[in-house]
């Protein structure tokens, strides 16, 4: 289970001896951070036996709050679970003004086993699934973010930058514009430097492709659950980091209706037991030089994408990114060098061969948008099972909506999939589609400016 043990916190307080505070991070079912403050003194009982906690702290919905369905789920009581610290992830916080530490942590039962409400585990089951085959996935995220405005403004605004000598926003997208970087050069350095204070591995920035939204990427990685540590942590420093240069940061899937939204992507390859790339054909002198393999994988990853998306897309909001023509994946399509399929096979040589998935939004929980591409990976692998006819490169896409638009819809087919709980755990399956419910189901009773402003008068 990777758990820390009080040599690497002794190791960290020689290097930081003032630290008086440590965050205990848990990464809930909606990838939100929630977390617990505790004091030096309790430090060495959090690394030797871990401590206690209520197990529904994974489990609330994205106000915080405890979904009322779930004591159906057998959880009378908000019983405790150990919380322990996972290995590697003890760092400095470099963006507050207190000594202050960070350790992410996995919900365990009280024998020790995995508790499997905790997202993290469900990634660490479903990872059983490929090593059976004696399989090793390497894996790396792109998140998208928007820098938002200081102010008290009724509704947030992007951080544009200005025509230089005005107060006049740039128009236009102006993607990959090194003078967006430049406006925003002691952000993105502190980002820089937090990243390498916790060991979060980044690499690309640049701006993206709406005024105020930027991309940063991490590095590949044969550890699939660091790679999505990394990018909640990631996540985590980049909103701290704007909260003291005097901004904000979101990573909602879509946060203005007239630009383009945050997406989650992930690149993934498969290595055999000898370190080679499944995905490639070395024998083939075809652009690209698939296997088989790849096209199996690509088959389960298109069979499970309708089933998948209520992971993918887990919020009201994420469906206002799902809409034509704003570069978010509408059908469970595939080609080569391609940025409009949802499954991309990008330029690569044979040892890198590797497949984009470009569904997910950014505000995705990272463990259940991974857990359930190996779900369609190896489920696509074993059945053999084709895909639709690749799209070559620089062809003409005729858009299609083939996956669900709407929430309730994507629920649905969540709930009758037949594949999606044998990676998951059905119990696990029935939780998430219980949070979501509810949650759905709260945000159905709420009167909205909409409803006043369309219906009030006129009705």
């Amino acid at each position: 289970m990777n758990i820390a043990n009080v040599n690497e916190l002794n190791y960290f307080l020689d290097k930081y001896p003032s630290v008086s505070m440590m965050e205990v991070l848990m990464v809930d079912i909606n990838g939100i951070i929630r977390c617990k403050r505790i004091p030096r003194s309790e430090f060495e009982e959090l690394f030797t036996h871990g401590t206690k906690g209520p197990a529904s702290t994974v489990l609330l919905n994205v106000k915080g709050e405890f979904c009322d369905e779930l004591n159906k789920a057998d959880l009378e009581g908000d019983p405790d679970r150990l919380i322990k610290p996972i290995k590697n992830t003890l760092s400095y916080i470099p963006w507050l003004d207190s000594e202050t530490a960070q350790v992410m942590a996995t919900f365990t039962e009280l024998n020790g086993d995995p508790n499997l409400s905790d997202p993290r585990n469900i990634l660490i089951s479903a990872l059983d699934a490929l090593k059976s085959l004696n399989l090793k996935m390497v894996v790396a995220t792109e998140l998208e973010f928007y820098l938002i405005k200081p102010g008290n403004l009724s509704t947030p605004e992007p951080f544009v930058s200005k025509i230089p000598g005005t107060s006049v926003d740039q128009s236009g997208v102006q993607y990959a514009m090194p003078e967006d970087l430049w406006d925003q050069d002691k952000f993105l350095d502190d980002v820089r430097s937090a990243c390498e204070c916790q060991n979060v591995p980044m690499t690309t920035i640049h701006s993206e492709y709406s005024p105020g939204q930027f991309e940063i990427n991490l590095h590949h990685t044969s550890d699939p659950v660091k790679a999505c540590q990394d990018a909640f942590l990631l996540k985590r420093l980049i909103k701290g980091i704007a909260r003291k240069h005097n901004m904000s940061a979101t990573f909602m899937a879509k946060p203005f209706m007239s630009v383009a939204g945050n997406g989650l992507h992930i690149h993934l390859s498969l290595y055999d037991k000898n370190d080679q790339n499944i995905f490639s054909d070395v024998t083939s002198s075809s652009i690209p030089a698939v296997s088989n393999q790849l096209i199996h994988a690509i088959g389960g990853l298109s069979e499970l994408m309708g089933e998948s998306m209520a992971v993918f897309a887990p919020n009201a909001n994420s469906y206002r990114r799902l809409i034509p023509g704003n570069f978010a994946p509408l059908t469970p399509n595939w080609g080569y060098n391609h940025r409009d399929v949802a499954l991309r096979i990008p330029v690569s040589d044979s040892n890198n061969m590797r497949i984009e998935h470009r569904v997910a939004g950014a505000d995705a929980n990272p463990y259940l948008v991974l857990s359930v591409i190996i779900a369609g990976v190896h489920h696509g692998i074993t059945q053999q099972i084709n895909p639709s006819e690749m799209i070559l490169e620089g062809a003409e896409i005729e858009e299609k909506i083939t996956l669900s638009r709407f929430w309730p819809d994507a629920l649905n087919e969540f709930s009758t999939s037949a594949i999606l709980p044998q990676y998951l755990g059905a119990d696990f399956c029935k939780l998430f589609e219980t949070v979501r419910r509810g949650e759905m189901e709260e945000i159905n009773s709420q009167i909205t400016n909409i409803d006043y402003e369309w219906y009030l008068r006129a009705m």
